[in-house]
C-alpha cells in the first residue's frame, strides 16, 4: 500500500494529512499559524516559520503512522491564494508573506481599477483587489530597495515546495489555480500578459513559470527530507491554492456543484466548464479548478470566518457551541438586526474601503440576536453572490451547496444557509478538506490515481443534506435586498467621507 502526503498551509495554520491510495485518512496534524500586525492593516507571517511548520506536521504525520512501514508516492502543498512572498535568485525569502488579509494596497487597487480595471477582468477573470498584482505594485512603489532584490514573486504554497525541492529563485513557479489572482495573466491561455506588465512597469522576469497543479516541481532533498521524517528522493507535487483544493476535497468537479468554503474566508463558488469572467457585474472572480477542463467562478468575503472569532474572543467570550444555540433560539423577523461582515473591506466586488457594521440595533436585541446576524450576513452575501452567478451564467444548472471548512460543523448555520439561499445544503462525510484535496493531486501527480473526476468519485462521500424551507423564501428575499441596499449606502458613505 503506498501512501499520500497533503499539505494545506492556510490562514489559521498548517494542516497535513496522511492518506491511502483509497482515500482513507491515516493521521492529521495541525500547527496554528504566527500572523504579525505590526500597524493597522499589516498583516503578515514569517515564511521560514510556514517552511518549519509544515515539515514539522509532515513529520508528525509520518510519527503516528510508524515511519518504518510508509511507502509514501508523494506530497502535494495548497496553500493561501491571494497573497505573496518575494524571494531571491538563490530562492529564500526576502520579504514577509505579504497575507491576503494585508490592505496596505488599497491605493494600487484603485489604481488598477482606476486605469486598467475592465482590461485585468476580462485577462484574468478576477477584478484588481486585495490579491497579487496590486501588492506587486505596493512593494515596487513603497519598498523599492527590497523590490530589487525580488528575483520572483510566489505563494506560501510554492514557496514550501520550493525550500523542500532545493529550487533556485528562475525555477519560481505558479499554478494555475492562482492565475485569477495575479493581476497579470492571460487566465484562460495559461500565459503572463506582457501588455498588463508593460502598461504598469512590472518586470515581467519576476513572474515565476505557470505550471498545472499535478506537476512535479522536483523531489524532496536529504536535509528537507530529514525534516519531514522522509526518504530523500519522494516526488513533490506542485498542488493548487488552498481554496481550489477544498473544491476538490468536495467533489466539485462537474458542472453544477457549488461550494461553500466556511472558513477564514467565506467562499462561495460554481462549477463550470468555461472560462466566464464577471466583465459587466463585477462580482465574480473566475479561476481554474484543479480538475482541467473545468472553472470555478466565485466570489468571497474576506476574513468572514475571522468575524465569527472576533466576536467569540473579545465580545461574548464563550465557545461556539453556546453562540450557535442562542443563536438558534432567536426566531426571525423584521426587527432582527443587520451585519456587514466586511471588517477587512469588500472584495467581490472591489470595494477597499468599506468596513464592517451593524445596523437596525436596539437595546432589546440579545447576544444571540447579534451572532445570528453575523452567521446571516455571510448566508446575504452568498445570496448576492448567487444572483450574479445566475445572471452570468443561466444555463448552469445550480444542484446544491456543498459545504466545507470549519463553519460546516453548524448544523444551524448550514440550515440557514440553505433557507436563504433556497438551495441543499450538503455536508462532506468525513471530509479533509484542502489537505485532502492535496493529497489527491499528489496521487494524480505521480500516477498512483486517475484524474481527479474518477478519483473524487472514490475518495468523496456527500453526508448530511439540509433542504431549504420554501416558508422562508419571501422573507429571506426580501432581507436580502435589504441587506444589498445596506451595503450600497454604507459604499457610498466610505466614497465622500474626508480623508483622516
Amino acid at each position: 500500500m503506498k501512501h499520500l502526503i497533503g499539505i494545506d498551509i492556510g490562514t489559521q495554520g498548517v494542516k497535513v494529512a496522511l492518506y491511502t491510495e483509497a482515500g482513507h485518512c491515516l493521521a492529521e496534524a495541525f500547527e496554528p499559524s504566527r500572523p504579525h500586525r505590526p500597524a493597522p492593516g499589516t498583516v503578515e507571517e514569517d515564511p521560514e516559520y510556514q517552511l518549519a511548520s509544515a515539515s514539522r506536521m509532515v513529520r508528525e504525520c509520518v510519527a503516528r503512522c510508524g515511519a518504518a512501514t510508509l511507502d509514501v508516492a508523494g506530497l502535494a502543498v495548497a496553500g493561501q491564494m491571494a497573497g505573496l512572498i518575494g524571494i531571491n535568485a538563490g530562492g529564500l525569502a526576502v520579504t514577509p508573506y505579504d497575507s491576503w488579509l494585508d490592505t496596505r494596497c488599497a491605493p494600487q487597487i484603485q489604481r488598477l481599477q482606476r486605469e486598467a480595471g475592465d482590461t485585468i477582468l476580462a485577462a484574468t477573470g478576477n477584478a484588481p483587489s486585495f490579491n497579487h498584482g496590486p501588492k506587486i505594485l505596493w512593494w515596487k512603489e513603497e519598498r523599492p530597495e527590497t523590490y530589487a532584490q525580488i528575483t520572483k514573486f510566489v505563494q506560501p504554497g510554492g514557496y514550501t515546495a520550493m525550500r523542500w525541492c532545493g529550487l533556485r529563485g528562475e525555477e519560481a513557479f505558479i499554478d494555475t489555480s492562482y492565475l485569477h489572482f495575479s493581476g497579470f495573466a492571460n487566465t484562460s491561455e495559461d500565459t503572463w500578459n506582457q501588455s498588463l506588465c508593460q502598461k504598469f512597469g512590472i518586470d515581467s522576469s519576476k513572474l515565476p513559470r505557470i505550471v498545472k497543479p499535478s506537476s512535479q516541481v522536483g523531489t524532496l532533498t536529504a536535509d528537507m527530507a530529514a525534516l519531514c521524517g522522509l526518504a530523500a528522493g519522494i516526488p513533490v507535487i506542485s498542488g493548487c491554492g488552498d481554496t481550489a483544493a477544498s473544491f476538490l476535497g468536495c467533489g466539485a468537479v462537474r458542472p453544477g456543484i457549488c461550494v461553500d468554503v466556511a472558513g477564514t474566508a467565506s467562499v462561495f463558488a460554481a462549477t463550470t466548464d468555461t472560462f466566464t469572467p464577471d466583465i459587466h457585474g463585477g462580482t465574480l472572480g473566475c479561476g481554474a479548478s484543479a480538475t482541467p477542463g473545468l472553472w470555478h467562478p466565485y466570489a468571497y468575503i474576506n476574513g468572514g470566518g475571522m468575524n465569527l472569532e472576533w466576536f467569540r474572543s473579545e465580545l461574548a467570550r464563550v465557545d461556539f457551541d453556546i453562540l450557535n444555540d442562542e443563536a438558534s433560539q432567536v426566531k426571525p423577523d423584521d426587527t432582527l438586526p443587520f451585519f456587514v461582515p466586511h471588517a477587512g473591506g469588500r472584495v467581490s466586488p472591489a470595494w477597499p474601503a468599506l468596513r464592517g457594521a451593524w445596523a437596525g440595533l436596539t437595546w432589546d436585541h440579545t447576544r444571540g440576536a447579534m451572532y445570528r446576524a453575523m452567521l446571516e450576513s455571510v448566508a446575504l452575501e452568498y445570496s448576492l453572490y448567487q444572483a450574479a452567478l445566475k445572471r452570468l451564467l443561466p444555463q448552469v444548472p445550480f444542484e446544491e451547496l456543498r459545504v466545507t471548512g470549519g463553519g460546516e460543523k453548524s448544523a444551524f448555520w448550514n440550515q440557514l444557509k440553505a433557507d436563504v439561499l433556497q438551495m441543499p445544503v450538503v455536508q462532506i462525510a468525513h471530509g479533509g478538506g484542502a489537505a485532502m484535496g492535496a493529497a489527491m493531486l499528489a496521487g494524480t501527480g505521480t500516477g498512483l490515481l486517475p484524474d481527479p473526476l474518477v478519483t473524487s468519485s472514490q475518495w468523496v462521500r456527500p453526508g448530511r443534506r439540509f433542504e431549504p424551507d420554501p416558508c422562508g423564501a419571501e422573507y429571506y428575499h426580501a432581507r436580502s435586498a435589504r441587506y444589498s441596499d445596506l451595503l450600497k449606502s454604507l459604499h457610498n458613505w466610505t466614497l465622500t467621507a474626508s480623508p483622516t
